[in-house]
């Protein structure tokens, strides 16, 4: 399996396993908890996060920071005479993938 598949796979199963559930009598006052049970009982309900609090993707995890280290080593490696098919496959990228990488403009 490509290493980047690999690395998508246990992110998932991370994130899967990492969630923490916690009983809503044990976390909310008995009148909101009767509110909810009139609408939801004896299943699971997710809670986000509120709009301000939500992290971009991949920081959490780290993931977002190792893709940046991906790119710009990829970005240096092209700039130092590197040929995208020879990216491309150091990297278990198509050649498309890697033309995006390299000649779209770096922000942030």
């Amino acid at each position: 399996m490509r290493r980047t598949a690999q690395r998508f796979f246990n992110e998932i199963k991370r994130r899967i396993f990492s969630m923490k559930y916690k009983n809503a009598k044990d976390v909310l006052p008995p009148e909101l908890l009767a509110a909810l049970q009139r609408h939801i009982t004896g299943e699971l309900l997710y809670i986000p996060q509120r709009e301000g609090e939500k992290l971009r993707w991949g920081q959490l995890s780290g993931t977002r920071l190792e893709v940046k280290e991906r790119n710009d080593a990829i970005r240096n490696a092209y700039k130092s005479g590197v040929p995208l098919l020879q990216l491309a496959k150091e990297h278990c990228l198509s050649e498309a993938s890697i033309k995006k990488i390299v000649y779209t403009k770096q922000t942030g």
